[in-house]
């Protein structure tokens, strides 16, 4: 092996060793303990930048009920039941993307699909609108929320809309190329149980909503398409972006049919009160669908919901992004975040990362460029195997293929450890990979134009594999330069 070949072999583990490193930094327990805190039955709040109450007596509740929905739904649950000594009256859902091995008995398990919905999805939402109906002022609700609860956790508004054209119309949003933001927009005014319909369910309760967000932090009402949070989007505004990018084409008739109607309802939020938030839908076992006295008496309820309302924010990608740098500089690399290409096309952010990364490297050799959030990829045709991440770094693969001999690489990889429709979290590229991949009998350009970037990569070992995280914190991308060698051994 050539000393070149060395230290890329090198310079591949020191990037999979920062990623994850940077993962382990970002656990849920210390999060919750830097967060939030229990003594006895007072719980407290350490840091409230959201506002509302700093402290909340257990004992003032007669019931509490939990609801942990996402992709670390159950590290979440597991994390506050094991500080919660309080248990009498306790009782929950969670949903996520499996059931875990150790469950509590107070709680119901639902295994969710991703990145579409299932029976598993339909029958969690199902039981958790059941169970906040019951809520009252004497009841507690803390909502457990993490990234991938759109999927994984669904009802249609309209409960004549079947699983099967649920599936079609989230493909549908994945595939459009939409940045995350306006997806959930749509899916807010599609969803019995998004855009504060979770917390309209339990209007008289106390309710506190911890959150680990995989959206940016200036759009956490996007987090799980916004189940607890007052929704400002309008329906005017998810029209706006099915015509953006021509999705009602690509629905299922029933689908169709529910946003073409001339009473589609708004989703409850500070917006035009003349609109109604709850629907003049067919009512009968849709417990969202509940018909209301008056106009009045909704806006009250809505009211009511929100008030009680308290978010906390549990860990975000910043955290991760930051935890990177740190073990990066203390790695001697000279460090720059640049998160400017968050919700842009795959291409796009290569391109713009890459040019940024060289000019950076040309005057610092030894230089790490970390870049968090998510690129989008607007899918053409039925996808092979692959992910944003594999995607974005398939696009750094061709583009380095111009500069043989450097060592320098680049790594994408998702903080939940899942890619798209893959096991791997994503990929590592350098200047050899086109070339190893051609050896191979792979066509990387093929490979990029067919969305199937997942083959090629596992079959060079370049795969980033972590197994599912428990984690939710978006996309870490590092591109990292160290001298070149100069000799063979």
């Amino acid at each position: 092996m050539t000393t070149s070949e060395l230290a890329l072999e090198s310079l591949h583990a020191t990037a999979t060793d920062i990623f994850t490193q940077a993962l382990d930094a970002c656990s849920i327990e210390s999060a919750f303990d830097r967060r939030i805190r229990f003594e006895g039955t007072t719980l407290h709040r350490l840091l409230p930048e959201s506002g509302g109450a700093t402290t909340l007596d257990l004992k003032d509740f007669k019931r509490i009920a939990v609801i942990a929905i996402g992709k670390a739904a159950p590290a979440m649950l597991d994390t506050l039941l094991t500080r919660m000594k309080r248990r009498q009256g306790l009782r929950g859902i969670c949903c996520s993307f499996e059931i875990p091995p150790n469950r509590n008995w107070r709680i119901r398990y639902f295994e969710g699909g991703h990145p579409l919905p299932t029976e598993g999805s339909f029958a969690a939402a199902r039981a958790t609108l059941a169970l906040l109906r019951k809520a009252r002022k004497d009841t507690l609700v803390i909502f457990l929320i993490s990234g991938g609860a759109s999927a994984l956790f669904d009802l249609p508004l309209d409960p004549e809309i079947t699983l099967e054209d649920t599936m079609v119309f989230h493909q549908a949003l994945i595939a459009s190329g939409a940045p995350i933001t306006e997806i959930n927009v749509v899916r807010k005014h599609f969803s019995a149980v998004k855009g504060g319909r979770l917390a309209i369910a339990a209007p008289e309760s106390t309710k506190i909503s911890i959150l680990l967000p995989d959206v940016p932090l200036r759009s956490l009402d996007t987090l799980a398409s916004g189940p607890t949070s007052p929704d400002h989007t309008t329906v005017e505004q998810a029209h706006a972006i099915l015509a953006k990018y021509k999705l009602l084409p690509e629905f299922p008739d029933s689908v169709r049919a529910f946003f073409e109607r001339g009473d589609l309802p708004e989703s409850p939020g500070n917006k035009s009160r003349l609109a109604p938030f709850l629907p003049r839908l067919p009512w009968k076992d849709n417990p969202a669908a509940i018909p209301r006295k008056t106009d009045q008496a909704a806006l009250t309820t809505e009211d009511d919901a929100f008030r009680n309302s308290i978010f906390e924010v549990l860990l975000s990608s910043h955290d991760l992004v930051e935890s990177a740098r740190t073990i990066a500089e203390k790695l001697g690399y000279h460090t720059v975040v640049d998160n400017s290409c968050d919700d842009w096309d795959y291409a796009d952010a290569a391109g713009y990362l890459l040019q940024r990364f060289h000019a950076l490297r040309a005057e610092h050799p030894h230089c790490c460029l970390i870049s968090g959030g998510e690129v989008t990829v607007t899918l053409n045709r039925t996808p092979g195997a692959g992910g944003r991440n594999q995607q974005f770094a398939l696009a750094c693969a061709l583009e380095l293929n111009r500069y043989p001999g450097e060592n320098i690489l680049v790594l994408s990889a998702g903080s939940d450890g899942i890619d798209g429709n893959t096991r791997a979290a994503g990929a590592i590229a350098d200047p050899t990979t086109v070339s190893r991949a051609i050896a191979y009998g792979y066509k990387p350009s093929e490979a990029l134009e067919t969305f199937n970037a997942c083959p090629l990569f596992t079959a060079l070992g370049d795969s980033v594999v972590t197994g599912p995280t428990g984690h939710n914190l978006r996309d870490l991308r590092l591109l990292i330069s160290e001298p070149a060698a100069s000799s063979q051994s």
